[in-house]
């Protein structure tokens, strides 16, 4: 076990742009040897990130970010990848990677914690109601198993699994996911919470100082061997517990201060990016995160009118004849939902990427969705933290990070009870 003084180590597997990452390295006593992820947007901001926040040399952040397919688990752990893995990987990666894999990266360094957070497409009960078959058939059930594997390859003293709640109610192939994962972990020597318990691990963002209802399973394993009186799945999950705050953070909060846009009646292009809304402030300097996405004028009506007449207060029937009258659509469904100033905001998602009908800007006056950079702020990401990729990416890759405060308390909590327990 590391020595009070010294940081503690660990890898980040499943990185995306680094949320879990950053919050860990935001509370000063983790490094980090690596960060694992397969999209190259995501990669490339995690790099950038590193580069700009974290000290890292250029050379360094294509060293220990490694992009890379997780389900080729044993090239990812010893290198010596294939040829085709070559093709697909070798000109965003460092050669010591490719030759030595994590095992060359990590050398004679402790990993005294791993940490990661599957795709969860296939646990989540909307992408369940989405899929004829429940994902019962996906084969993003199973990436859990390639965690497992880099876990029992380095055997750090614990682990941190992140998803969504849906996973405890997910039964891919019949057998519960809370049952695969609690058997397999045991099989390789870690305690974790039993199945039937689980659900004491949902914990929810907006306790940890996130203006944000966003409720993840976090899943804590301990080795076996070390586990001890001090060390000990229950004086975790306590002191996570004592790490959160009893005053909620509201969305006025965080961005209530940021510039306003309001619609346009001349269409603007600029960067190559159509503009509906334009600043208050005619000389606000340009920058891509904060400017909103382009919205057509029936759309700006319909947001307008939604925020005005509360709409989110409605009953649901209110809600389904406005969106069906003004669309002149017959659904069963009302897809509007804004934010409010004096409330938490609802889960930030990837379908952001997509559109902004569910998240509408509280301000009935800008008439619009958020932007990147309203969405990273409300996801807790330091106003700092720069998205250098098309619009879409960004959104999607804010969507599934875990929120960097929220990951920076449980990192803070997973220290102490170390330090303790020496």
């Amino acid at each position: 076990m590391s020595k009070a003084t010294e940081k503690l180590t660990f890898i980040d597997l499943f990185a995306g742009c680094g949320g879990f990452s950053e919050g860990f390295l935001q509370s000063g006593d983790f490094e980090a040897i690596a960060h694992v992820e397969w999209e190259l947007p995501m990669v490339r901001t995690l790099r950038n990130r590193l580069i700009k926040k974290w000290d890292h040399s250029e050379d360094d952040s294509y060293k220990h970010v490694v992009h890379f397919d997780i389900q080729k688990t044993d090239e990812l752990i010893h290198g010596n990848w294939s040829e085709d893995s070559r093709k697909i990987y070798e000109k965003s990666n460092h050669n010591e990677v490719i030759e030595s894999g994590l095992k060359g990266l990590v050398g004679e360094k402790k990993v005294n914690v791993i940490i990661g957070g599957p795709p969860c497409q296939a646990y989540s009960l909307a992408g369940r109601a989405q899929d004829k078959n429940s994902m019962e058939y996906d084969y993003r059930n199973y990436l859990f198993e390639s965690f497992i594997k880099v876990v029992d390859a380095f055997k750090p003293e614990l682990f941190i699994f992140e998803n969504v709640p849906g996973m405890l109610s997910a039964s891919p192939g019949g057998i519960k996911v809370t049952e695969r994962i609690y058997n397999t972990f045991s099989e390789y020597g870690y305690t974790i919470k039993k199945p039937e318990n689980l659900t004491e691990a949902v914990q929810t963002a907006s306790d940890f100082g996130v203006a944000q209802k966003r409720k993840r399973v976090i899943i804590i394993g301990i080795r076996n061997d070390v586990v001890s009186d001090g060390l000990s799945l229950k004086n975790i999950y306590d002191e996570i517990d004592n790490q959160k705050s009893k005053k909620e953070v509201t969305v006025s909060q965080i961005i209530g201060d940021l510039p306003k846009f309001f619609p346009s009646n001349k269409l603007s292009r600029i960067n190559g990016r159509n503009h509906s809304h334009k600043p208050e402030n005619k000389n606000l300097p340009y920058d891509d995160s904060m400017w909103p996405r382009f919205h057509n004028k029936r759309d700006v009506k319909i947001f307008k009118e939604w925020v005005s007449k509360e709409m989110n207060k409605k009953p649901m029937d209110l809600k389904i004849k406005f969106y069906n009258e003004l669309l002149e659509k017959n659904s069963n469904h009302a897809k509007y939902r804004n934010l409010e100033w004096d409330n938490t905001s609802q889960t930030i998602v990837a379908h952001l990427y997509k559109d902004g009908l569910m998240f509408i800007h509280p301000d009935p006056k800008q008439a619009r969705s958020i932007s990147v950079r309203e969405s990273a702020l409300i996801q807790s990401f330091p106003f700092d933290f720069e998205f250098i990729e098309k619009m879409g990416h960004n959104f999607k890759m804010i969507g599934n990070a875990v929120p960097p405060l929220m990951a920076k308390k449980i990192a803070l909590s997973i220290s102490k009870v170390y330090k303790n327990s020496n």
